[in-house]
Formats: structure tokens, C-alpha cells, sequence
């Protein structure tokens, strides 16, 4: 395995941090997350077992060990004193000023263990005049200018997804074997810092430099494209397709589909631009072709004509597509109190000479903190006391 033997400390919380760690584990890191006697309010979002423990956990921490912890007592931060010694990452995002409070910032860390590579994401970033503040996924997303662009007019929409927070962890896992790579060379790790707001920001800079450049405010459309049509969402008979038409090959052959080869000719869909600016003229045409079509038949034969399209699913639709299970996404494992197995899916990637390790489950709430306290040095006695004054 690729990481094997990278010992990483998940200090993270909700998604930007602890999928950043998943990432790592799935491939052999030893990853420890660390969270309150408790647990932490991450663990019992959408919660789906009978130890409350939620959808979002079993996804973000599978192939982890739970260690339960008050790092910021004193018996906690020798424990983490004692990780920290033995560790080669930190994942923690948390506000500069908590991970200052709880000593984990980067040159306490390093003090500590001049190899440490620390991982740390913030809402905003460490310097500038938001820097103190807190935020989530949304906040990327509107500070962005997508949620502006995604609705209509009168009611703009954030997604549902929280893609901002999946990129940050994205931007931060990329960072993080960056750092390897360097500690190579030098023996010393250093501190990656990504941001939310960066993340937002990098995602959707094409909108920004479009204004920058060309001057246009753009306003919200629906579901259809700025650039290219017809790109836009359709009822069928049965529910509801989406296409994406982006080039003028395919668009001639959506247009020859649909019965009106001669829009090719037209100098209003010259180019994916042009038909942007036209698309609600394309997407009439679209909608009364689709509305005389169930979704299955629609979606054939816009494949035979090798036109991009797809339906639009239900989430309890999504995993039991045929297409899923042919490239083996789903990895089902048991957990404790679960109605059945947990469908996670872990880093959707193959590499050709190394195999992810074998899919487990997320942790129980401090189902490893006597076996971790032994590695660093805790007997029995001493893990009983700790125990006993509610440090873990």
C-alpha cells in the first residue's frame, strides 16, 4: 500500500478535515481520529445506527481507529505529545486560534516532531479581516458567486452537496503528499493551510474571469448553461433527463436527432457561446422532443446518437444502477447497530499497481483508545485513570 506505515492524527470535524484522512487511510495510512468522550457533533449528523452514529460518518471516517480525548487538558496534551512523536501527519480544521489554544498549531507541532506535516483548513484563511470568523460549506458557495448564478432571479440556490468542503479536502490530500515528497529531500515536514473560501474561488474562477475580461454580469438561468446548449434539465413522460451538448459535433448530432438538422446553419448556434446565449430557444425544442419519450427511451436514443444525457435519479435510484456495481464503487461493510450494511464508497480511483486497503468500517466511539494509549506507552492502570477522570 502506498502509505503504509504514515501514521496520521484526524483532528478533523464534518468533511473538509476527516475526508481529507479517509483519502489517506484508504490506502494504508494508520489513521487515528480523535474526538470527545462524548463524541463529536459529526458523529451523529443524519444519524443511521443505534449508537446514533450518522450517514456522513460512516462515509467520511471508514478504515479509521477512534481514540476519545480532551486534548486540551493537561493529561491530553502529553497524550498528544506522545502521538505527535509518533506521527508523520496532522489533519486538523479547525480556526488558527483553537488550533493555538489546543497547541496544534504548526510550531507547537513541530517542537514537538520536526517531521509533522500539519493539514489544516479554515472558513477563510489565516490572515485578512476575516480571518477570525467561522463558516461552512455554504459559505464558500455563496462568497463564490455560484449560488448568485444557480436558480433564478427572484431565488437563488446553494447545493446540496457540499462540494466545497469535498475540494478543500481534495486541495489539502494533494497538499499533504506534496509535503511527503518534499520531507524526502529534507527530513522536515511543514504546515498546508487550505481554505474554503480559496476552494469556492478556484472552482469557480472561468465565471469571475468571464466578467473580468469580457464585462458580462451574468444572471441566473436555471438549469441551462452560460456556454453551450442545449444544456439544461427536461421532463420526459416518466420524470426527468438532463443533457449536456458542448461542442458542434455533437450538436449536430442532437440537432439531426431531434428532426432539425438545418439549426447547424444557423448563425445563432454557430458556437457553444452563441447557443448559450440563445439556449432557451434550443431547450424549447429539447423539452418537446423529451416530452413525448419516457426517461428510458429518451436516454436511448440520445446514447445511440451519441449525445451526453442522463437520467435524473432518486437517491434511492442511485446505487442500484447497473453502471455502479460494473465498476465496483460500492463497498459494503457491517457496523454495530445498523439496519443493514453501510453502502460507503471510497476513493472513487484505481491505480494499476497499487490496491486500496480492504474496506472497513468507521470506528465506534473510542473503539481503539485503549489499544492506541497502550502503542505510546499508557498501561492498564494509567489508561484506568484516565478513564476514570473522563480525559478519554
Amino acid at each position: 500500500m502506498p502509505l503504509t506505515g504514515i501514521r496520521v492524527l484526524d483532528f478533523g470535524r464534518y468533511i473538509a478535515g476527516p475526508y481529507c484522512a479517509a483519502l489517506l487511510a484508504d490506502y494504508g495510512a494508520d489513521v487515528i481520529r480523535i474526538e470527545a468522550p462524548g463524541g463529536n457533533d459529526d458523529r451523529y449528523t443524519v444519524p443511521v445506527a443505534d449508537d446514533g452514529s450518522g450517514a456522513m460518518f460512516m462515509q467520511m471516517n471508514r478504515a479509521k481507529r477512534c481514540l476519545t480525548l480532551k486534548p486540551g487538558s493537561a493529561e491530553g496534551r502529553e497524550i498528544v505529545r506522545r502521538l505527535v512523536e509518533t506521527a508523520d501527519i496532522v489533519v486538523a480544521n479547525l480556526p488558527h486560534d483553537a488550533l493555538v489554544k489546543l497547541g496544534l498549531d504548526y510550531d507547537s507541532l513541530s517542537a514537538i516532531n520536526p517531521r509533522i506535516i500539519l493539514a489544516t483548513a479554515s472558513a477563510f484563511g489565516s490572515e485578512g479581516p476575516l480571518a477570525g470568523r467561522v463558516g461552512f460549506d455554504a459559505v464558500g458557495q455563496a462568497m463564490s458567486g455560484t449560488v448568485h448564478l444557480t436558480g433564478t432571479a427572484d431565488q437563488p440556490y446553494r447545493a446540496q452537496v457540499n462540494y466545497v468542503d469535498f475540494a478543500t479536502a481534495l486541495h489539502c490530500a494533494f497538499g499533504i503528499l506534496l509535503a511527503l515528497r518534499e520531507r524526502e529531500a529534507t527530513g522536515k515536514g511543514q504546515c498546508i493551510s487550505g481554505s474554503l473560501l480559496g476552494t469556492a474561488l478556484a472552482l469557480s474562477n472561468a465565471l469571475t474571469i468571464d466578467h473580468a475580461l469580457n464585462g458580462i454580469e451574468r444572471q441566473p438561468i436555471g438549469n441551462r448553461s452560460f456556454s453551450s446548449a442545449p444544456t439544461d434539465l427536461f421532463r420526459t413522460r416518466d420524470g426527468w433527463i438532463v443533457t449536456q451538448i458542448v461542442g458542434n459535433g455533437i450538436f449536430a448530432r442532437w440537432a439531426a436527432l431531434v428532426g432539425q438538422p438545418e439549426l447547424v446553419g444557423d448563425p445563432r448556434y454557430a458556437s457553444d457561446i452563441l447557443r448559450g446565449d440563445n439556449g432557451a430557444e434550443l431547450s424549447a425544442i429539447m423539452q418537446r422532443w423529451c416530452i413525448e419519450r419516457t426517461s428510458t427511451d429518451a436516454i436511448a436514443e440520445l446514447g445511440a446518437a451519441r449525445v451526453p444525457a442522463a437520467p435524473v435519479l432518486h437517491a434511492g435510484e442511485v446505487l442500484a444502477q447497473p453502471q455502479v456495481a460494473a465498476i465496483r464503487l460500492v463497498e459494503p461493510v457491517a457496523y454495530p447497530g445498523a439496519p443493514g450494511d453501510v453502502p460507503v464508497i471510497r476513493a472513487p480511483i484505481r491505480l494499476s499497481a497499487s490496491d486500496k486497503v480492504v474496506a472497513t468500517r468507521a470506528p465506534q466511539l473510542g473503539e481503539h483508545s485503549d489499544a492506541i494509549l497502550a502503542e505510546i506507552g499508557y498501561d492498564v492502570d494509567a489508561i484506568a485513570a484516565l478513564r476514570a477522570a473522563n480525559i478519554i
